[in-house]
């Protein structure tokens, strides 16, 4: 099993550009960003104080670096974070609007300090109200095979919100110390990229779909020493969905957690359920999930396809779960659009030692009758639960030391 990431810094070159000005200027920080890019890349500081600003866009080998005392306060205007960019929407490739902060086919690239980052996201929560029809029409377009340039969204009337941060094809990236508030929908959200290191961050969110962090079909991951309360998952580790996921056909792999901790979300450590490209080589140990709704989740449906293989997740502790403790299931149902096929999706090769909690429930193991979960280990796993245990369609389950009792 995995233990180990190949991970190192970006390098940055030495320049620095201060962002100076009104911090009431949208402008003052973009034309920091600007001129760090004509000069081939810094460090962009960000000062003390409450600098408002709309999407911003950064550039190769740059560096934004917020001080003590530092706040980017966000735009809740759309029309701030248009024109519209490539992205990867719920696992779906469109055109929409702009994340908060944005980059693609870079690299080194840099967002650090002990500043906030506020996204002011109540904004745009309502809009999870009115996205149904867009995200439809989106995953329509992508069943029926249109090209992902002719999918284009970034409207009021289509409400489909954008992501805080997100890097597309991107290399050698840091997000370090700071503090991310209230985005409109996923916090960090890496695509496609490769050494990725996630240090000391606080995500702090509580509207709907605000993820704490997505790596989404990425390669060589670290996640460490970090704080998550979210409004759904906390980490969850996804590779596309459905028809599109399988097309790109590019797995999330070789990602490292540890010594995080997570509070409140959907999920506290989370593989799927946009799993369609497949996730593999995922290692988690030394966290804390307490007071979120389900603790371990492994999700998925049928129609996702994609292979989830090669997990281990130890020395957790799990606590305090309204839910599963631990959930492993192909029978996931909150998806924002039921998908059109009936693609199985296959689990195999897992592995969790050392895990103790309490919950509602506490181990779920749900295969599917024509994919069933295969070579599941549970090792000295220790757990206070309501219910303690169901089983179905699991093929290769080896118990070991495995302890539930009531409370």
């Amino acid at each position: 099993m995995l233990e180990y990431v190949n991970v190192t810094e970006p390098v940055i070159p030495a320049a620095e550009f201060r962002v100076a000005g009104r911090p009431e200027d949208k402008d003052a920080v973009p034309r920091a960003l600007a001129a760090c890019a004509a000069a081939g890349g810094g460090r962009v500081i960000v000062p003390a104080g409450v600098w408002r600003c709309g999407a911003l866009r950064m550039s190769g080998n740059t560096e934004l670096h917020l001080e003590a005392g530092a706040v980017l306060e966000f735009s809740p205007d759309p029309r701030d974070y248009l024109p519209v960019v490539f992205t990867r929407w719920e696992g779906m490739e469109c055109y929409n609007y702009s994340p908060l902060i944005y980059a693609r086919d870079c690299e080194n690239l840099a967002v650090t300090g002990s500043g906030t980052l506020r996204g002011n996201g109540a904004a745009w929560w309502h809009w999870k109200e009115l996205q149904g029809p867009a995200a439809k029409r989106l995953y329509d377009a992508e069943a029926d095979g249109i090209p992902p340039e002719d999918r284009v969204f970034g409207t009021e009337k289509d409400a489909l919100r954008p992501q805080f941060i997100q890097f597309v094809h991107c290399r050698n990236i840091l997000i370090s110390g700071v503090r991310i508030e209230n985005g409109p929908q996923w916090t960090i959200h890496p695509v496609y990229c490769e050494n990725v290191i996630v240090r000391g961050v606080t995500v702090d969110t509580a509207g709907p779909n605000t993820d704490g962090l997505n790596p989404d079909s990425c390669r060589d991951v670290l996640i460490e020493n970090c704080d998550f309360a979210t409004g759904d998952d906390c980490i969850a580790v996804n590779s596309g969905m459905n028809e599109d996921g399988r097309r790109v056909n590019r797995p999330c792999e070789n990602v490292l957690i540890r010594n995080c901790r997570m509070t409140r979300g959907h999920g506290g450590i989370v593989i799927g359920s946009g799993m369609s490209g497949g996730v593999r080589n995922i290692t988690a140990h030394d966290c804390v999930i307490d007071g979120a709704e389900l603790g371990i989740r492994l999700k998925a449906m049928r129609g996702r396809g994609g292979v989830v293989e090669n997990i281990h997740f130890h020395d957790l502790r799990v606590d305090n779960i309204l839910g599963e403790v631990v959930q492993i299931t192909t029978f996931y149902s909150a998806t924002t659009i039921a998908p059109k096929s009936q693609v199985p999706p296959h689990f195999r090769n897992i592995r969790l030692e050392n895990i103790t909690g309490s919950g509602g429930i506490g181990i779920q193991l749900r295969g599917l009758s024509e994919a069933k979960l295969r070579e599941i280990v549970l090792r000295r796993i220790r757990i206070a639960a309501d219910d303690a245990m169901q089983c179905a369609d699991v093929e290769g389950l080896t118990l070991d030391g495995v302890d539930i009792s009531a409370r």
